[in-house]
């Protein structure tokens, strides 16, 4: 598998893995290898944000979001040496978002910089 390959595959995975946290179906600790800690705290903040609310307000529609997310593509490219940009569009129950996340090799390994989930 060549790099590009191999950084859209954990790209996709990582979107995947993300959505699922937010939806409150995989637990955030489950991308601690992955995700630096920073993109990490971001990303537990977000979910119990999402949680708190539902929680708070009991609507139906908060409790959709997320749900069934699937991501449909990934645009990647390489903006320097071991560092590439990755774009996904992400389809869930709600609505359709756009993700964007840097991936940085570090000592042979991938690691998320960062993640912003439109």
């Amino acid at each position: 598998m060549d790099e590009t390959a191999e950084v859209r595959a954990i790209a996709r995975g990582t979107v995947q893995a993300a959505m699922e946290v937010l939806a409150g179906i995989r637990p955030v600790h489950q991308l601690a290898r992955r995700l630096d800690p920073r993109c990490l705290g971001n990303l537990q903040h977000r979910a119990s944000l999402i949680r708190r609310e539902i929680t708070r307000t009991g609507n139906p529609a908060l409790a959709r979001l997320h749900r069934n997310s699937i991501v449909r593509s990934v645009r990647v490219c390489e903006v320097a040496e071991g560092v590439f940009e990755a774009s996904a569009v992400v389809v869930d129950d709600v609505r359709a978002r756009a993700v964007a996340v840097r991936l940085e090799r570090s000592k042979q390994v991938w690691r998320v910089t960062e993640l912003v989930i439109g």
